[in-house]
């Protein structure tokens, strides 16, 4: 991802007033009993979201355009951040160090990438995360948390390592807390702007989808 891809924030102002949110692409055959079989087409959900919804001026929208311009269209992705799911715990709650399990260690496993997981009955959804907010992670072993200096996470990617000296022992339990951007391209290479329709109130497409890591 790190060639097509500018570590860049998507106006804030704008995505904040943006809609969107996850998608799955399920089969579904009826069979000639009238009994249905679903099949999942894809293993992880992809988020797709309109930032048109938070355009509310000109200097919004000449802002987006040069946005638009400068990742060339659909060519280069970028960093989106989504108001109803960017953190580890609810938007409500402050960030924790126990928010989510990331795994558990063996004596040896030095990295640990960041997940969220979405559920806890029958089929609990593990989402990789790969673009933390720099400065958000809070990391834990066994239930307590450890300091900034004994391990690294990677903005770029969202693999927590462990400093020399700290790997956690086997059958500990690493856990984090993080605030995160959603990976996403524009899902066009034409933005179509009627300056008329925009000033009555008419909202234009901007089409985001996001890049599954």
């Amino acid at each position: 991802m790190a060639d097509d891809f500018h570590e860049v924030l998507f106006p804030l102002d704008v995505s904040l007033r943006a809609s969107g949110g996850p998608q799955r692409l399920t089969e579904i055959v009826t069979l000639a009993s009238g009994r249905e079989h679903r099949n999942g087409r894809w293993a992880d959900s992809r988020r797709r979201y309109d930032a048109g919804f938070g355009m509310r001026g000109l200097d919004a929208l000449h802002t987006v355009l040069a946005f638009f311009e400068e990742r060339r269209g659909r060519l280069y992705g970028f960093r989106f951040r989504d108001r109803v799911d960017g953190r580890s715990g609810p938007p409500g709650r402050p960030i924790g160090p126990l928010d989510q399990p990331l795994g558990t260690g063996d004596g040896t496993a030095t990295a640990f990438p960041l997940v969220k997981t979405y559920g806890a009955g029958l089929a609990p959804y593990r989402r990789r995360i790969a673009k933390p907010v720099a400065g958000s992670v809070r990391v834990a072993v066994s239930g307590r948390e450890i300091e900034p200096g004994a391990f690294a996470c990677d903005p770029t990617t969202g693999l927590v390592t462990f400093a020399s000296g700290q790997v956690p022992p086997p059958g500990a339990a690493v856990t984090a807390g993080f605030a995160f951007d959603v990976p996403v391209r524009f899902d066009t290479d034409a933005l179509t702007i009627d300056l008329a329709a925009f000033t009555a109130g008419e909202i234009p497409k901007v089409p985001l989808v996001e890049i599954v890591p």
